[in-house]
């Protein structure tokens, strides 16, 4: 007897040659978009409130666009350039919109507060835009119930006076932390740059 013929398989052969191809490209698109980067500007340099952005300031860096945030993209360069920033911010900082135009400082809940310090109650090296660690030495050291007081703050401005080698420094810090530091003896006042305090 004659067998019979044995059923083609070739519809079942193609639709799976396209499911392959379907889900090949599908996984194309999904790691295009997730990598998906654009040129946006960054700070190359740590700024103080109020600067006005320049050149040197600036440089570009490839970040991803979906994000959510609105990045100022690299091509905007010459709108970025003259514009002064609303905050303080350290060295590679992505730019957006917001951090541009008319000063925020100091934040809800937080106060500048300046101390005249002289040499060797601080680092030469500091600057805006670091952490630093303010300490207060108590008035009797000899007591044994005399503790130092220490706050968290940022620097936000250095100015030196060469007349009577004082160093006024700005430091933007908690409100209250800022009302006990203003009422300390300056001679007891120190600042230290802590680790992670920016350049």
């Amino acid at each position: 007897m004659t067998s019979a013929p044995r059923p083609r398989r070739l519809p079942y052969l193609l639709v799976g040659l396209l499911l392959v191809l379907g889900c090949t490209a599908g996984g194309v698109v999904v790691a295009t978009r997730v990598g998906h980067q654009e040129p946006v500007l960054v700070l190359a340099r740590s700024v103080t409130v109020g600067q006005v952005l320049s050149d040197q300031d600036l440089r570009e860096e490839s970040l991803s666009a979906d994000s959510g945030l609105a990045f100022i993209p690299g091509r905007s360069r010459d709108e970025a350039e003259g514009q002064p920033v609303a905050y303080s911010l350290p060295a590679g900082t992505p730019l957006t919109q917001d951090l541009l135009g008319e000063a925020h400082v100091p934040p809800a809940g937080t106060a500048v507060a300046a101390v005249g310090l002289k040499a060797g109650q601080f680092p030469p090296g500091v600057q805006p835009g670091n952490r630093v660690t303010v300490v207060v030495a108590p008035a009797n050291s000899t007591s044994a119930s005399s503790q130092s007081s220490a706050w968290d703050a940022s620097v936000t401005d250095v100015r030196s006076n060469s007349t009577d080698q004082t160093t006024v420094i700005s430091l933007q810090m908690a409100q209250a932390d800022a009302r006990q530091l203003a009422a300390a003896p300056t001679g007891q006042i120190s600042v230290v740059v802590v680790h992670g305090g920016g350049q």
